[in-house]
């Protein structure tokens, strides 16, 4: 799908790889509209990017904060051609800590935001994908990419509900591919490895070069530019259909 003039979604696009994909998107000529509970951060991008990006308070976790979220973007825009899937969170918590067992609604949250979170978007979304009229000689009306995570394969310690939430993003990929096939809507999610984002921004030196040295190379964090280029050839590509990419310089993760 060319880029030009299509509209996208972007869940967390206020920060991190969201931010990166919606700052990418738009300088290829898309119009952006950015899903993110940090009203104020994303106000603040729109702002600074103009006319062909808006922006709305959605959580992805309640589906009548989307409804009304792609609601908008339709009255915004007129249609949604692209959905890009970043919203996320990641705490640590081990099955059983110093503290006792994990809390199971700590467990809840997780998966509720990563993975039935990712699924409400998609669903929402695709629903209004199957209303454009086709894009291509192929009848493409929409690409989805969702984003995983190198933990939904070798999770470290501490990383049950995070790793969970993510192999449930991978392993639905192929299936809701499958489901939406007929109607030319393609998905894929990409695997992140280790990113300089605002998760990782607030550890020390240290750690962010002992992170950087267990990828295989380049021995570094990954760039979030490197992600949205990413999300720009899935979307670019039509033959890349259900499938699960890492995006992780090699790593595989240690234990801890």
């Amino acid at each position: 799908m060319e880029l030009q003039n299509r509209i996208a979604v972007v869940t967390g696009g206020a920060s991190g790889l969201g931010l990166a994909t919606v700052r990418n998107l738009h300088q290829k000529g898309a119009k952006v509209v950015i899903f993110d509970l940090n009203e104020d951060k994303a106000k603040e991008i729109t702002e600074e990017l103009g006319a062909n990006v808006a922006s709305f308070v959605v959580n992805v976790a309640d589906e009548g904060s989307v409804r009304a979220g792609i609601e908008e973007t339709i009255r915004h825009f007129g249609e949604i051609h692209i959905c890009v899937n970043c919203a996320g969170i990641a705490p640590p918590g081990k099955t059983i800590g110093k503290k006792g067992v994990l809390p199971l609604e700590n467990f809840k949250k997780v998966i509720d935001i990563n993975l039935i979170g990712t699924f409400n978007v998609i669903r929402l979304a695709a629903e209004q994908m199957v209303k454009n009229e086709p894009l291509t000689e192929d009848g493409e009306r929409g690409v989805i990419v969702n984003t995983a995570s190198v933990a939904a394969f070798d999770g470290q310690m501490g990383q049950a509900a995070y790793g969970a939430s993510k192999a449930g993003v991978a392993g639905m990929t192929l299936p809701i591919a499958r489901d939406l096939s007929e109607f030319g809507i393609r998905i894929n999610t990409i695997a992140p490895g280790l990113f300089h984002t605002p998760m990782a921004a607030g550890l020390p030196d240290k750690i962010i070069e002992k992170l950087g040295s267990m990828v295989e190379f380049p021995k570094r964090l990954g760039k979030p530019d490197e992600y949205a280029s990413l999300v720009q050839f899935l979307i670019e590509n039509h033959y890349i259909n259900g499938e699960v990419i890492r995006l992780d310089g090699g790593i595989r993760m240690a234990p801890r």
